[in-house]
């Protein structure tokens, strides 16, 4: 849909992800982990040259990680 209407959310200027952290990896390029503040779940970004990608945080057990202060 090209124009849809706001959510409230969306009105009101909340936005859906946060910035957890960013770090630039020499010769490698960046990373940066957004925290969706409606779910708590956290993904990772990279940006590598020309390309990115986006993921889901996972911790060491393979299990997504979430922010308890987010979770729904």
């Amino acid at each position: 849909m090209l124009f849809k209407k706001k959510t409230a959310e969306e009105a009101a200027g909340t936005k859906r992800f946060h910035v957890k952290l960013t770090e630039q990896l020499p010769e490698l390029g960046q990373i940066t982990i957004l925290v969706d503040t409606a779910t708590g779940v956290n993904y990772i970004q990279t940006w590598v040259g020309t390309g990115s990608g986006i993921t889901p945080l996972l911790d060491a057990n393979g299990d997504v990680v979430v922010e308890e202060g987010y979770r729904l």
